[in-house]
């Protein structure tokens, strides 16, 4: 299988909304592929809705996180925004997860900096909730860290069998998983 090669652009914050469009617009007719958001409490726009504004004012310009901590946003409620933003953004969306790294996050918002060891594992089951989620299909769930009891995952996203997710991370128990989950030798 051929893949071509894309430009993406990182954008976070802009001086109002209307500058906001027009930066979208301009890196989309720039012939960027994808713009892409980090996802901190500092000085910059909200992720998803900043990404969903971008996408419902250009026609081809692909939208993701880069990347959204999974300490931030329960997986259930993260997914249904996934699959929303992608509906409406005609299958636009491309997903980045991480375990979370900024310490000054956790400290802003008092969410515990755990380990990790800890992190990885909730970030792990939270990639299976949110597939699982945007299969459409009615799934339960029950892990260490989350338990979902029957739930019919929708809207089902336009992509299919879901947009493209790009796990991050600079740990070993990270970066020696293959895109499979299988161990790299």
């Amino acid at each position: 299988m051929s893949r071509k090669f894309r430009f993406g652009v990182q954008l976070s914050r802009a001086r109002s909304g209307e500058d906001w469009i027009e930066k979208a617009r301009k890196i989309e007719d720039l012939g960027f592929s994808t713009l892409l958001m980090p996802d901190h409490f500092d000085n910059q726009f909200a992720p998803l809705t900043a990404l969903a504004a971008a996408a419902a004012t250009t026609s081809s310009l692909r939208v993701g996180g880069l990347v959204l901590d999974n300490d931030f946003r329960h997986p259930l409620v993260l997914a249904k925004e996934l699959a929303t933003l992608d509906v409406l953004s005609n299958g636009r969306l491309e997903i980045g997860l991480g375990a979370g790294w900024m310490i000054a996050d956790y400290e802003q918002s008092g969410i515990a900096y755990e380990s990790a060891g800890m992190r990885i594992a909730r970030l792990q089951e939270a990639v299976s909730i949110i597939k699982s989620c945007l299969s459409g299909e009615p799934f339960s769930f029950s892990g260490q860290h989350y338990h979902i009891s029957s739930h019919q995952g929708t809207p089902k996203p336009v992509q299919s069998p879901h947009p493209p997710v790009m796990l991050a991370g600079g740990s070993r128990r990270v970066l020696s998983r293959s895109p499979r989950g299988k161990r790299i030798s």
